[in-house]
C-alpha cells in the first residue's frame, strides 16, 4: 500500500518556513484526500486570545458545515497525537471563501489570469506586498503583472497570497 503522507520535498505550499504549517499539511493531507476534499491552505498564527490553526477546505460543489465538522473532529484527534506543540491553539476548519487563499504552487497555476495579492517573507525588488494579475508560473517562480511592471517571485518567498475580487479588495471588509 502506498504511503499517503507527504514528505517535505513533495510539499510545495505557502508557509513552508513554519515547521508547524508543514507538519499540519503532512498530517491533514491524507485525511482530506481520503474524505474527498481539497486541503486549500493552512495558517498558524498568534492572534488576540491565543494561537489559531486554520484549515481551509474545498470540493466540487462546495464545502458544507457537515464536511467541516467531520474533518475537524478527525483532524483534531490526529493533531492531538501527531503535532508535538508546546503551545495550545484553537482549530478552525472552514471553506476558503473570499478572498480565496492560494496555498499550493498548483493553485497559482490553476488561477492564472486572476487578480491576486501576495505578501513575501523578504523584500523582492525592495517591497514585500504585491498586487496584480497572476501572469504565469514557471518552475517554482510566480510571475505577477502589476500596474507599472511585472515581477518574478520565488514561490518559497511567498508568505501569504489570495485572490481578490474585481475591485482588488475583499468585498467583506
Amino acid at each position: 500500500m502506498m504511503d499517503d503522507r507527504l514528505n517535505t520535498e513533495q510539499l510545495q505550499v505557502v508557509g513552508m518556513g513554519d515547521a508547524v504549517v508543514v507538519h499540519v499539511w503532512q498530517l491533514a493531507q491524507p485525511l482530506c484526500s481520503g474524505e474527498g476534499v481539497e486541503l486549500v491552505h493552512v495558517e498558524y498564527q498568534r492572534e488576540h486570545g491565543g494561537r489559531i490553526l486554520r484549515i481551509f477546505l474545498d470540493k466540487p460543489g462546495g464545502i458544507t458545515l457537515d464536511d467541516c465538522a467531520a474533518i475537524s473532529r478527525q483532524l483534531g484527534d490526529i493533531l492531538d497525537v501527531g503535532l508535538k506543540s508546546e503551545a495550545s491553539y484553537r482549530l478552525e476548519v472552514s471553506s476558503p471563501g473570499m478572498p480565496r487563499p492560494l496555498g499550493k504552487l498548483d493553485d497559482f497555476k490553476r488561477f492564472k489570469g486572476q487578480r491576486v495579492k501576495i505578501k513575501t517573507s523578504q523584500p523582492v525588488d525592495g517591497q514585500k506586498n504585491f498586487s496584480g494579475i497572476l501572469e504565469d508560473v514557471s518552475g517554482s517562480t510566480v510571475y505577477l503583472k502589476g500596474e507599472h511592471h511585472s515581477v518574478a517571485i520565488a514561490f518559497t518567498d511567498i508568505a501569504k497570497a489570495h485572490i481578490t475580487n474585481i475591485n482588488g479588495e475583499n468585498a467583506c471588509s
